[in-house]
């Protein structure tokens, strides 16, 4: 299929009423405050990872806040998981969260914008960060599907409605 059909499928399907729709940087702007978040999923320092990875389970989340008198300590993440703790003869039981979770993690406040969380996101790698209090007492979790979802919202009709599978040559 030449380029320039290509081109007219792709003005075709993201014009709306002759105006092409997008997000702005006032949208971007919002603080995080507006998005839709997970409570915080936390555990107390010093507890094992067997009792991390059974919250884990339990909340369906892939990562869990370690806090120590309610303060945030540190994230453990699947990947600190995968990355420190596997290996020939583990004994979850007696693996403590504060070995291998990530001390001191970035987090945010409610009032900072998207912008500013996608851009810390993207730039440190980060999937899941917290969002504390001016206390650092976690609140929320922010993770790279909540901005996905986020993104998605401003385009309901357009990414709900396509097909399938895309469109390719055969």
């Amino acid at each position: 299929m030449p380029e320039e059909h290509l081109d007219e499928e792709f003005s075709i399907m993201y014009k709306e009423s002759g105006k092409v729709k997008m997000l702005d940087s006032n949208t971007f702007r919002m603080p995080l405050k507006s998005l839709k978040v997970p409570r915080a999923v936390t555990l107390e320092a010093g507890s094992s990872l067997q009792d991390a990875l059974t919250l884990m389970q339990l909340k369906q989340f892939g990562c869990v806040l370690i806090t120590k008198e309610d303060k945030l300590v540190g994230i453990l993440t699947e990947r600190d998981i995968m990355a420190k703790a596997l290996g020939e003869n583990v004994h979850f039981g007696e693996i403590l969260v504060d070995d291998i979770m990530t001390p001191n993690p970035e987090s945010f406040q409610p009032d900072d914008s998207i912008a500013f969380a996608m851009n810390v996101m993207s730039v440190g790698g980060y999937r899941h960060v917290p969002i504390v209090d001016e206390h650092n007492i976690p609140l929320a979790i922010i993770s790279v599907k909540d901005i996905i979802s986020f993104i998605v919202e401003h385009f309901p009709e357009e990414l709900l409605n396509l097909p399938p599978k895309p469109m390719r040559r055969t």
